[in-house]
């Protein structure tokens, strides 16, 4: 099975946003047939949702993975679950312990039931834009566009980096495998 790299979206706003997010990358550095490769730094960024909470923490992070996406999704699930994610599909944009996002799954283009990739959001979304772009510079999103145009024409939200990469070890945010 080949190895690709995807780019997975992180975001917590319940209990300790920060610590909570910190976890999740070591946990996602922990799953099968999996590699973290990249993260990015911690960003908070106000909540994108008439539903009022907390300001977000979020980060994107790159890993290399041999797992087909369906699989991925359910480790990403798995993970969530873990940090007490409460999903409500009438809420979509309510505050939550843990969202997990596949962002793009190398240069793939997925849409059915349950996994749509590039995210369909991804364009929206500043707080996945910016980490992004940190950890992969100027890419090509699928249908979509370069990466820096995405930014460019997202809508703006306020948001701020609050910490630099979470994991340093042969590199900025670099897991070793």
């Amino acid at each position: 099975m080949p190895i690709e790299e995807v780019f997975i979206g992180i975001g917590s706003n319940l209990t300790n946003p920060v610590s909570i997010v910190q976890d999740a990358i070591v946990c996602l550095g922990k799953i099968t047939s999996s590699k973290l490769i990249n993260c990015s730094s911690l960003y908070q960024s106000e909540p994108v949702s008439d539903i009022v909470q907390d300001d977000y923490v979020n980060a994107v992070v790159a890993i290399e993975t041999s797992l087909q996406p369906t699989f991925l999704l359910l480790e990403l699930q798995a993970i969530e679950h873990a940090f007490y994610r409460q999903r409500d599909p009438s809420l979509k944009a309510a505050p939550r312990t843990l969202d997990l996002d596949i962002v793009l799954y190398a240069n793939r283009i997925i849409d059915d039931s349950h996994l749509t990739i590039p995210h369909p959001e991804m364009h929206n979304r500043l707080f996945v834009l910016k980490p992004l772009f940190e950890i992969a510079g100027e890419i090509y999103i699928p249908g979509l566009g370069s990466l820096s145009y995405l930014i460019d024409n997202a809508p703006a939200i306020d948001m701020h980096i609050i910490s630099e990469p979470v994991i340093l070890a042969s590199g900025p945010g670099v897991v070793p495998g």
